[in-house]
């Protein structure tokens, strides 16, 4: 692997991931183990842990590092991460000791995900951790009511992982830090723009990840494919948008399209700078932050996921963020243009939102060719038909 990418964060991988060859064996001794039901937000910052997306995390935070990160946005070490990586089991903690090893249960699906050793048990406030975090204690907002159907006590403790939950089955386009890594080395791509999203990409999207590619050696596009709110359109789904759109729309030798399993926590400003980690984590440079970037609904401001890169002290985070401007199609223009290159008022403008595409398509509308591409457009509407037909 080339010296030249950038650094993981923290300086290198940890990737708890037992190897194939090893997890027959480990899972016959998780089995006789006591049980730790996970939900799938837990389920997935496992496999994130495991993959090494969130290094240098090797398992769920201690009280030390958990403090830290809900006040000050740093570890106990003082190294940057901005949301806890936590496990407080909704069933309770009675029995389990510091010094004891537990299996880790996906409670959707009964199968063993990996094992922990616990090193300590501690209690939290959650409306401290929704009030810093989310900057809500609003139980509506999705990510608050999950720290709030958590728990009271958190396990926390090195964890080995046995099992990616399916997601390499599932996607041909799944993969890990290390392999990514291997893959902009080989192109020999230094300077890498990643792309999150959890929408299928319309016009706004492409504009905006043309003008990063103009500026980078290659393009990350790299959409989530853990669980989502609800009205969110299947992964599957999107995989067929994203897939149409870059056969036909960008240059294959300097885009590349994988996928990783995070379930979504909402979190606005605060989680975009775990977007950015995780993409330095995968070798990226840049990172894509356009209007609302994580939000959902009315908790924060447009640009408040742009700002909050501006107090992270120099060196901290290597991968550094790209900051777009609201985009829209404009009609005098004939093209997307945003506020910083249109003179024209505001009437002469489409504005394009992922939100505003599936409330067309939801009314049977289709929406017009400034809106998404052609292609795009198509295997939405197919989506939308068979769901009306199964309704």
């Amino acid at each position: 692997m080339s010296s030249s990418l950038i650094a993981p964060h923290g300086g290198r991988l940890v990737a708890p991931l037992v190897p194939p060859s090893e997890r027959a064996a480990k899972l016959s001794h998780a089995a006789g183990l006591p049980a730790v039901r996970l939900t799938s937000r837990e389920v997935s910052d496992l496999i994130m842990i495991g993959m090494g997306a969130f290094s240098p995390l090797a398992g769920f935070m201690g009280e030390a590092d958990y403090r830290g990160v809900v006040t000050d946005m740093r570890m106990a070490d003082g190294t940057l991460w901005p949301i806890p990586i936590t496990l407080a089991p909704a069933a309770g903690v009675d029995g389990i000791t510091p010094g004891q090893e537990v299996a880790l249960v996906d409670d959707d699906s009964g199968e063993i995900m990996g094992t922990m050793r616990v090193e300590e048990l501690f209690s939290y406030d959650k409306r401290a951790e929704a009030r810093h975090v989310f900057r809500s204690e609003d139980e509506a907002h999705p990510g608050v009511a999950k720290v709030y159907a958590q728990g009271d006590t958190c396990l926390a403790g090195p964890v080995e992982v046995l099992s990616e939950g399916g997601y390499p089955e599932r996607f041909p386009e799944y993969a890990r830090p290390a392999e990514v890594r291997a893959l902009f080395a080989e192109r020999g791509w230094q300077t890498v723009a990643a792309f999150q999203t959890r929408n299928p990409l319309h016009r706004s999207h492409e504009y905006l990840t043309k003008v990063a590619l103009e500026i980078s050696d290659g393009l990350f596009i790299h959409p989530i494919v853990g669980k989502l709110k609800e009205g969110d359109i299947p992964a599957e789904v999107r995989q067929r948008c994203y897939q149409v759109l870059l056969d036909s729309y960008y240059p294959e030798d300097r885009v590349l399209l994988r996928v990783y399993p995070m379930e979504m926590r909402y979190g606005g400003p605060r989680e975009a700078v775990l977007h950015a980690i995780i993409r330095q984590n995968f070798g990226c440079t840049h990172l894509c932050v356009g209007r609302d970037h994580a939000g959902v609904g009315k908790y924060y401001g447009p640009f408040d996921a742009q700002a909050i890169f501006d107090e992270i002290p120099p060196g901290d985070l290597l991968i550094r963020p790209l900051k777009f401007d609201n985009t829209f199609w404009c009609r005098a223009c004939q093209s997307m243009a945003s506020s910083k290159t249109c003179p024209h008022p505001p009437e002469h403008h489409l504005s394009i939102s992922g939100t505003k595409l599936r409330e067309m398509l939801s009314a049977g509308e289709l929406p017009p060719e400034e809106f998404s591409r052609r292609e795009v457009l198509q295997v939405l509407v197919e989506y939308y038909r068979s769901m009306a037909a199964g309704a």
